[in-house]
C-alpha cells in the first residue's frame, strides 16, 4: 500500500475512540492552565515534547517490527499514572478493533490475543501502520500529531474556542512536530541494538497528576 493509508489512519473520523478523550486538556482547563489559544499552545507544546515524543517512539518501534510485548511493557514503565495506563489500553483495544477490520493482519490478531483488554495505544498504532504498509516515520507522525490534535479539538468544545485559532495552534507547532518525530524515529531504530531503553522516557508530571484527578470527577465531558 502507498502512503495514502496514513491519511486514513490519522483521520479524526477513523473509529479509534480518540474523540472521547481530551489528552489532559479538560483537567488543565478546570485548573486554569488553559484559558485561550496562547495557553493551549503552551500546553500542547509541553505535551508534544513529553507524551507525544514517548508515543511516537513506541509507535515507530512497533512499525519497525520490534516485539510488541516488550514495547507494551516499556509503555507501562513510561506511564506512572494508573488512570493513563487504563486509558491507553482502552484506546488500544478500540484501535485494534478498527485496524483489524481495516487492514487484516496476523500481527494484529496475535496482539489482540495477547492483550484482550487492550495493549497500549501507541504500540497498536505502530502495528496498524505496519499492517497498512506504512513506515516507522509515518507511525511516529501519526502518534505525535494525535498528542496535540486531541487537546486542540477538546479545547474548541470546552472553551468555545474559535476553530480557526485552534488550527493556528497546530500550524505553529508543525516545525516542532517534525523535530519530535525525527528524535522518535532515531530512538526507535536504536531499539534493535540497545533495546527498549533507547526509547524516549520524557515525563509530563502535570499530565499524570491531572489524569488522576480527572478520573475521580463525578461530571466530565471527556473520558480523559
Amino acid at each position: 500500500m502507498g502512503r495514502g493509508a496514513l491519511l486514513v489512519l490519522a483521520d479524526g473520523r477513523f473509529p479509534a475512540g480518540g474523540h472521547a478523550h481530551s489528552g489532559g486538556a479538560e483537567a488543565a482547563v478546570r485548573a486554569g492552565r488553559i484559558t485561550g489559544a496562547a495557553s493551549l499552545e503552551e500546553f500542547c507544546r509541553g505535551r508534544l515534547h513529553t507524551a507525544g515524543l514517548v508515543s511516537a517512539g513506541l509507535a515507530g518501534a512497533a512499525a519497525l517490527g520490534h516485539d510488541p510485548l516488550e514495547l507494551d511493557a516499556a509503555a507501562d514503565a513510561r506511564t506512572p499514572s494508573p488512570a493513563l495506563r487504563l486509558v491507553a489500553r482502552r484506546l488500544g483495544r478500540q484501535l485494534t478493533r478498527a485496524a483489524r477490520a481495516t487492514w487484516p493482519s496476523a500481527e494484529l490478531d496475535a496482539l489482540a490475543r495477547s492483550f484482550p483488554k487492550g495493549a497500549h495505544q501507541p504500540v497498536v498504532l505502530g502495528l496498524a501502520a505496519r499492517a497498512a504498509g506504512l513506515e516507522a516515520v509515518d507511525a511516529a507522525y501519526c502518534a505525535a500529531y494525535e498528542s496535540v490534535s486531541g487537546p486542540v479539538s477538546a479545547a474548541v468544545r470546552l472553551l468555545s474556542l474559535d476553530p480557526f485559532d485552534g488550527t493556528g495552534v497546530l500550524a505553529r507547532l508543525a516545525p516542532e512536530l517534525d523535530l519530535v518525530v525525527a528524535r522518535a524515529v532515531a530512538a526507535a531504530r536504536a531499539v534493535v541494538v540497545d533495546g527498549v531503553d533507547a526509547l524516549p522516557a520524557a515525563s509530563g508530571v502535570l499530565l499524570e497528576v491531572g489524569a488522576e484527578a480527572h478520573a475521580g470527577w463525578d461530571v466530565r465531558l471527556f473520558a480523559s
